[in-house]
C-alpha cells in the first residue's frame, strides 16, 4: 500500500504530465477523517482514528497561511486493563510557492505543532491518567502539478524537529483532489516516516 502510494506520487509530479493552464488555489478549508498508525515492532500496529480541519489562506501573491487542527484516539485491551490514547496537535504554518511551468508549482512550508498525548487506563476500579505534550517545528518542501481541470496532486518531503528529547525524523507526504465544481473537491493524502504513518481522506473548499 505504501510503495503504491509513493508510486503513484512520483507520477504526479512530472512536469510533463501537467496539462491545464488554471492556477493552483491556496485559499481552501477542508476536513475529514484522519487515522494514524504506529509500527510498534514485535508488539504490532497501534492504530488510532479521528478527524481534522484544515485552512490555507493566501496572503500575498507567493505566500499563504496554514492552520489546522487533529484529534485520533485508540483503545487497547489486555484481560480486565484497557487503554485509550488521544492525541490532539493544532498546526500552523507559512508556506511558499512559485509556478516551475504550466499547472506545476514549487511549494515548501515551515511550520510549528503541538503534540499533546493522555492515555487513561483503567483496570477494574482502578483509574489513571497519564500525559506528554512537546512542540515540533517542521520544514517541507515539493511540487504541487495540476493534470486536468478536476485532477491535482503533491508530493512533498520534509524534516521534524521536536526538542525535549524527541528524536528528529524525515518524512514523505503524499496527496490528491479530485474536483467535482470550481469549488468542491475530495482530497486523499498519505505522511509516511520510519514508524508512523497517517492517512487523511476530506472534502475540500476551494476559494
Amino acid at each position: 500500500m505504501r510503495k503504491m502510494l509513493l508510486a503513484t506520487g512520483l507520477l504526479l509530479a512530472t512536469p510533463l504530465l501537467a496539462s491545464a493552464s488554471d492556477e493552483l488555489s491556496y485559499t481552501y478549508v477542508e476536513g475529514g477523517w484522519n487515522r494514524l498508525q504506529l509500527d510498534a515492532g514485535s508488539a504490532g500496529d497501534i492504530t488510532a482514528d479521528g478527524g481534522y480541519v484544515r485552512g490555507s489562506f493566501a496572503v500575498a501573491p507567493q505566500f499563504h497561511v496554514i492552520v489546522g487542527a487533529s484529534r485520533v484516539s485508540g483503545s487497547e485491551h489486555a484481560g480486565a486493563a484497557r487503554v485509550k490514547t488521544t492525541l490532539d496537535v493544532p498546526y500552523l504554518g507559512v508556506g511558499y510557492h512559485a509556478p516551475i511551468s504550466d499547472g506545476l508549482d514549487f511549494t515548501s512550508e515551515f511550520a510549528w505543532n503541538h503534540r499533546s498525548a493522555k492515555s487513561d487506563y483503567r483496570l477494574d476500579d482502578a483509574r489513571f491518567r497519564e500525559t506528554s505534550r512537546f512542540n515540533e517545528v517542521l520544514g517541507m518542501v515539493g511540487v504541487r502539478n495540476r493534470f486536468t481541470e478536476t485532477l491535482e496532486g503533491w508530493l512533498k518531503g520534509g524534516y521534524a524537529n521536536g526538542g525535549d528529547g524527541q528524536d528528529a525524523r524525515w518524512y514523505g507526504v503524499v496527496g490528491g483532489q479530485v474536483s467535482f465544481t470550481d469549488t468542491w473537491g475530495v482530497v486523499l493524502e498519505g505522511q509516511f516516516d520510519k514508524d508512523v504513518s497517517e492517512y487523511r481522506v476530506g472534502v475540500r473548499a476551494s476559494f
